[in-house]
């Protein structure tokens, strides 16, 4: 994908993942019961959402403009992070059971962290995974990247190399389409955590 330092590989669930080079749009759709979640109670996993994500190196910033199709609870896109199955992370735009859509984010050591942010107004924001040294931040933006809002700063636990990229899920529904626009990877530290900047 242009513009982005790695090759990027699918995993999870077999989906057909479409790059549209005029639009520079990422479209895919999941299929019915997929997730990323591995249970704090009991520790069960569901590991299906289809991704496509690749290895980087060193501090970056990676957004994108996440417009999701919502039908069914917990419907969502997302930008992910993913060291191995129990060390995992991801920053979604999801449709909550009040049937709103929320920014939420969960970060997964052994058992997964489940967080929710703020509610949006619409049907896409924008989402950003920084890396910080061995730290990572979850940003979120309503007014086009002007101001970003911190929804999590946090490490995953791991000397493994983590692959960045991008997820789709319908854990109750029947599918998802997820659509990423204004896809950009920056090289560079975070500025301001605080202020996103």
């Amino acid at each position: 994908m242009p513009g982005l330092p790695t090759r990027l590989c699918a995993s999870g669930e077999k989906a057909d993942w479409v790059f549209d080079e005029a639009s520079e749009m990422l479209t895919v759709t999941a299929g019915p019961d997929t997730d990323m979640f591995v249970d704090p109670a009991d520790g069960a996993a569901t590991l299906t959402a289809p991704r496509l994500t690749g290895a980087v190196e060193g501090d970056f910033q990676l957004s994108a403009r996440v417009r999701v199709g919502f039908g069914s609870v917990y419907d969502a896109g997302v930008l992910s992070l993913q060291a191995d199955d129990r060390h995992w992370a991801k920053l979604c735009f999801e449709y909550s059971p009040q049937r709103t859509p929320m920014v939420v984010s969960v970060v997964t050591r052994g058992v997964s962290d489940d967080a929710n942010g703020f509610v949006v107004e619409g049907d896409e924001v924008l989402l950003r995974i920084s890396r910080l040294g061995a730290a990572y931040a979850f940003h979120a933006s309503v007014d086009g990247g002007r101001f970003w809002q911190l929804i999590r700063y946090f490490d995953l636990d791991t000397t493994r190399p983590v692959e960045v990229g991008f997820e789709a899920q319908s854990p109750t529904g029947p599918g998802c389409t997820v659509t990423f626009s204004q896809i950009s990877f920056l090289p560079n530290r975070l500025a301001d955590l605080r202020d996103g900047s």
